[in-house]
């Protein structure tokens, strides 16, 4: 009885109300478009999903929307990792410009950075003709979707780490110097497994990011069948198509791939979290 009471004690007031403002709106934004989609395919036979999984140009735009989402939320968690030490650890002239630079892709539109990255990655672009020089082509392929992916999902991996290595204790980083440490060693084994848990949440806000772009990834990718045509893109084809079943089976394929692979990252971090006793 006193534990109850306890509980109602450190309970704020209004919790009914904003619990129920709090369910409302997750049904509303969330759980009704969800179940809308579901209840549209639920009218799809399974050797219609089937078939349309099987469609080569299907499996294409699915390797290529999954393989460049991965390895862009890859290389924006190494990288904002290094990007969010560097402002937080250290000071410089300049900084301050830098940490409000690493917003502009959350502003930007998508067809403003579509159109800004096909600009400078165009084969006439300031960077596109220096690497075509070298015979690698940044637009019209699939580097240029890798290219979108990681400029929309950055500041994801960037924001998500910042505030975990502000909280980290320089403490803990001094006494394992004192006890004989190296640099390195301080790092590996004391900073390192301390940021996994924000560093997998930035991979998967980046990954979240990239695995739904459409915008900026039509103007420099070409959206060539079997080589730059993403997910998205298909969907939208299918439905201008007036394919609805074709459509609806897709975005199954995607949605219930998505869920899976956030699924495990969630669990991977979970178990982090439980080992290091930060749950």
């Amino acid at each position: 009885m006193s534990a109850m009471r306890a509980t109602q004690t450190r309970r704020l007031p209004g919790f009914g109300l904003t619990l129920g403002f709090t369910l409302f709106y997750v049904t509303l934004m969330i759980v009704i478009p969800i179940a809308a989609l579901l209840f549209k395919a639920s009218s799809i036979s399974m050797q219609e999903l089937v078939e349309t999984f099987k469609t080569p140009r299907v499996q294409a735009s699915l390797r290529l929307t999954f393989g460049a989402s991965l390895l862009a939320a890859t290389i924006n968690t190494l990288f904002g990792f290094i990007v969010a030490w560097t402002l937080v650890r250290y000071r410089f002239v300049g900084r301050r410009l830098i940490d409000s630079l690493i917003d502009l892709p959350f502003a930007m539109p998508t067809a403003v950075s579509g159109i800004a990255l096909m600009a400078i990655y165009a084969p006439t672009g300031i960077v596109g003709k220096q690497f075509l020089a070298w015979g690698i082509k940044t637009a019209i392929s699939p580097l240029g979707v890798l290219i979108a992916l990681i400029f929309i999902g950055f500041p994801f991996a960037v924001r998500t780490m910042q505030p975990a290595i502000e909280e980290l204790e320089l403490e803990a980083e001094q006494a394992s110097a004192s006890l004989g440490a190296s640099r390195f060693q301080t790092f590996l084994r004391v900073t390192v497994p301390s940021l996994i848990p924000a560093a997998l949440t930035g991979f998967t806000l980046a990954l979240a990011r990239a695995l739904g772009e459409y915008g900026s990834v039509i103007f420099i990718a070409g959206n060539l069948p079997m080589r730059t045509e993403i997910a998205s893109l298909l969907i939208v084809s299918r439905l201008d198509e007036n394919d609805i079943v074709g459509a609806c089976a897709i975005a199954v394929v995607m949605l219930a791939a998505t869920f899976v692979l956030l699924l495990a990252i969630q669990g991977i971090q979970w178990r982090i979290e439980r080992k290091t006793g930060r749950n």
